[in-house]
């Protein structure tokens, strides 16, 4: 089988990597691998503090800040775990309608600059990751969140590296192999994955690999040995692994190619069979929603492998890290 594996280059940092505090949070790229360690520890302190409800020592660290979430796509659990975690931290959130889709009723920098003069955080879910970072360049002191796009999905992907710490502790020397197309949610997880020393293998036809881009980011970001492996064969991709992890074949904004796509993945999909070539115990993944009998088989994701509502519960505390990083870091 064919494969090309992202070099390694210990101690290298994303060229175009900016820091949390700075400049929001766009991409895991804006990140160091450090940064992600203390994001992923502040995430597991919180969610151990939150059965302390308002008496939790955050409960009020958002107080008197406003975070707008403006979603051009439709959620489920980003749009319900930033609500939560805005109020559990004590923010006001603002659910900005859908007549403010970006670039349509007016500029994405006019929106931005609008914006800027009223709230402190803006949660962004959206298309295009240019349009993302057209609107945190025209606002720059707007701490600007990326709740999904088309390139990237890191709040899943720390969600994810916090879900496979929580099973394996240290996620160094491990794999996780990924099944499917390589989208957003592939890329912000090699992105994560990789930074923790966790090597991950993607599985994909022809035609549908990570983009070139993302494995060279992954090979600055890479430690401790870890490296993006691009396979075609599911088979080989999940031998040893630790993890198995899918998504839907057709995402948002693709269902014109639907029926094309189902041809093309039909033998990706995560079976039993499938399951059993990985590592004893390894767990499923899955960043949902999903689609039983298409990307993965219902005795997969219905079984005592899966951790896709483990996946989905951390999102909110990841996502409150992210939150008090960038508006109360004196909480952090």
């Amino acid at each position: 089988m064919s494969a090309t594996a992202a070099a390694i280059a210990p101690g290298a940092t994303p060229s175009h990597g900016r820091r949390l505090r700075a400049r929001g949070f766009l991409s895991v790229l804006d990140l160091t691998p450090g940064e992600v360690q203390a994001v992923l520890a502040l995430a597991a302190r919180l969610k151990q503090e939150r059965t302390r409800g308002i008496c939790a020592p955050t409960g009020r660290a958002l107080a008197g800040r406003h975070v707008a979430l403006l979603f051009d796509k439709p959620s489920l659990r980003t749009r319900v775990t930033f609500e939560v975690a805005i109020r559990e931290l004590g923010g006001e959130v603002l659910i900005l309608p859908a007549e403010v889709a970006l670039g349509e009723r007016e500029t994405v920098a006019d929106v931005a600059r609008n914006l800027e003069r009223w709230v402190h955080a803006v949660v962004i879910r959206t298309f295009a990751q240019r349009t993302l970072e057209e609107f945190a360049a025209a606002a720059p002191s707007l701490a600007v969140v990326n709740a999904l796009t088309d390139e990237e999905h890191p709040c899943q992907a720390l969600a994810d590296c916090l879900t496979l710490q929580e099973r394996h502790g240290t996620l160094a020397g491990r794999t996780i192999a990924y099944i499917g197309d390589g989208n957003n949610v592939a890329a912000s997880l090699a992105q994560a994955g990789v930074m923790l020393g966790l090597t991950v293998r993607v599985a994909s036809p022809p035609g549908y690999e990570l983009p070139a881009r993302v494995l060279e980011d992954c090979t600055r970001a890479a430690r401790h040995g870890a490296r993006v492996v691009q396979l075609v064969e599911p088979l080989e991709a999940v031998a040893g692994a630790s993890a198995v992890y899918t998504d839907v074949w057709t995402s948002m904004g693709q269902e014109s190619e639907a029926a094309e796509r189902r041809r093309t993945f039909a033998p990706y999909q995560v079976t039993p069979a499938l399951m059993r070539a990985a590592a004893p115990g390894a767990l499923f993944m899955h960043c949902l929603p999903a689609h039983r009998g298409e990307e993965v088989s219902a005795e997969v994701i219905d079984s005592s492998a899966a951790v896709v509502f483990d996946q989905a519960e951390n999102r909110l505390h990841v996502q409150k890290a992210l939150l008090l990083t960038l508006l109360a870091p004196s909480h952090v």
